[in-house]
């Protein structure tokens, strides 16, 4: 349990809508869920106190589990209240949760599933998602979820690749407007730095496993992007939307309180 919930159970308590009897039960239940269960034959130890040490819940790669487990992670998160996300979810696996799960949502393109309940406390600024072309749509849709989930609604410019240079100056403006930027892009990987040519604010370059024969499935674009001459800009690993989006929020939720808190 976090200490907002607590505190909504001590009020409670305090004004007679709960007996202390009942709030004692509560917060066993709640304590037992943070027992490490035993997911059909596979051990799961489960962080429920991550979101108090890193300001939000653990994220759940969803990947290599399957459905049934994926299920019971997000029953013993929603539980304790918190809300979920979870990265690399098949079709087929994404159907069968949101069937068991009606408060989750599953966006297929970003192979995703996300608690629709969005946080009480949102993260104000602008972080813009930017993609050099349609294809890397399936990166930029993971990161657009994960801002979503930090609750931040993030800006969204597509298809400005440096192939219509043309295209870039046309949302200049749009670009120089946001605090941090995310920057999306396969092939050469080109297009962080010729929007870092532009504009003031921190970029978070993904590369993607777009692109023919010398791609080489993404690591082209990544090299190109640690070799950057452009001084504002930063890379994360190859189609990491959710590691991008995670950063830049991290970054504005520093940003809009000032530094550390203690």
């Amino acid at each position: 349990m976090d200490q907002n919930q607590i505190l909504d159970l001590l009020h409670q308590v305090a004004s007679g809508q709960l007996s202390l009897t009942d709030a004692q039960s509560t917060i066993a239940a709640r304590m037992q869920a943070q027992v490490t269960p035993d997911l059909t034959g596979v051990e799961v130890t489960m962080d429920l106190d991550r979101e108090q040490r890193c300001g939000f819940p653990e994220v759940i790669y969803g990947e290599s589990k399957d459905a049934g487990t994926i299920v019971d992670i997000l029953r013993t998160q929603y539980a304790v209240g918190q809300l979920s996300l979870v990265t690399r979810v098949s079709d087929a696996k994404g159907q069968h949760v949101v069937e068991c799960l009606p408060h989750m949502i599953f966006n297929a393109k970003s192979r995703t599933l996300r608690s629709i309940a969005v946080p009480e406390q949102k993260l104000n600024g602008i972080i813009t998602i930017v993609t050099a072309g349609t294809s890397d749509l399936p990166v930029a849709e993971e990161a657009r979820e994960t801002l979503l989930w930090m609750g931040v609604e993030p800006q969204v410019i597509h298809d400005i690749g440096v192939a219509g240079p043309q295209r870039l100056l046309d949302h200049r403006a749009q670009l120089r407007a946001a605090d941090v930027l995310i920057v999306v892009a396969g092939m050469e990987g080109a297009l962080p730095s010729v929007i870092g040519g532009h504009v003031d604010s921190p970029i978070i370059a993904v590369p993607t496993s777009v692109g023919y024969g010398t791609a080489l499935g993404g690591f082209t674009a990544l090299l190109g992007m640690l070799n950057s001459c452009a001084s504002n800009v930063v890379v994360v690993n190859v189609d990491a939307g959710f590691k991008a989006a995670y950063v830049a929020g991290l970054m504005l939720k520093r940003l809009r309180q000032g530094g550390h808190d203690g």
